[in-house]
């Protein structure tokens, strides 16, 4: 008997991965990425994939020394790595016989009725042709005021989007801890209950700093957010995967709002 066995029952999927799990050093880690997505579309799933990384794919090619500061070196940046980005996970899931669709959005898009429901209506297209969208904020086109931020909350807002049964935050820390993990004392959380407001928790960064814009903070944020909307939430690491998806005990699980009792007729 699976330890999750929310995991399994879930219909539809939203993964979301940041700009350090698979950018960089870590570009490696996409391959095991793509083969725990390929096992939950493969049993039926519908999977979606939240994809941070295309300005940092885009440092090498750029010859820059780190994240860009300014919007439009950001936006160039964007532009070349989300193409690489696409690239790299087409390659891996042409493995599975799998089609990726990109989806790239911004604030503005889920904020008002037509585009919000334009996307919502491609994105369910996509799904009904069992292909696999992957969505990222269109850093191109977006400017700091109309922003996610960070594409925890983007995710978290995909998943209202297209009513999803479950949310996998993946970072660079295998779950939520009392304070940062490298601190002595630091305990892992393994549930989080909907009225939990983890008052006590010390946060500190997840991800590697220079690349990313998220952090445990944001991720908390994010999974309450979901959470609010009756999604449930799975906070792990990239490498963890595999075994988050297959319904074992690993990460932190934020438990979803209770449904309301029916009232009686």
């Amino acid at each position: 008997m699976t330890a999750r066995p929310e995991v399994l029952s879930a219909k539809r999927i939203v993964v979301k991965v940041g700009s350090s799990s698979v950018s960089g050093a870590n570009a490696g880690q996409i391959d095991p990425l793509v083969d725990a997505l390929a096992a939950a579309h493969a049993r039926g799933t519908e999977v979606v994939l939240v994809s941070s990384g295309a300005i940092a794919t885009a440092i090498p090619f750029l010859n820059l020394d780190g994240r860009p500061t300014d919007l439009a070196t950001q936006q160039a940046a964007a532009a070349v790595g989300q193409n690489v980005l696409m690239w790299r996970y087409q390659t891996s899931l042409d493995r599975y016989r799998i089609l990726a669709g990109q989806v790239l959005l911004t604030a503005g898009d889920l904020e008002h009725p037509t585009p919000r429901s334009n996307a919502q209506r491609a994105m369910e297209r996509l799904l009904g042709l069992r292909i696999l969208p992957i969505v990222n904020e269109n850093d191109t086109v977006a400017t700091h005021e109309i922003r996610f931020g960070d594409n925890d909350r983007l995710a978290s807002m995909v998943c209202e989007l297209i009513a999803a049964d479950l949310l996998v935050l993946l970072s660079d820390v295998d779950a939520l801890y009392t304070k940062p993990p490298s601190e002595p004392g630091a305990e892992p959380i393994a549930l989080v209950a909907f009225e939990d407001d983890l008052a006590g928790v010390e946060l500190g960064d997840i991800g590697a700093a220079g690349v990313g814009t998220g952090g445990a903070g944001t991720k908390i944020a994010a999974a309450k957010l979901a959470a609010a909307a009756g999604t449930p939430v799975l906070l792990t690491s990239t490498p963890n995967v595999a075994r988050a998806l297959s319904g074992e005990l690993t990460g932190t699980w934020f438990e979803a709002r209770p449904e309301a009792p029916a009232e009686p007729r």
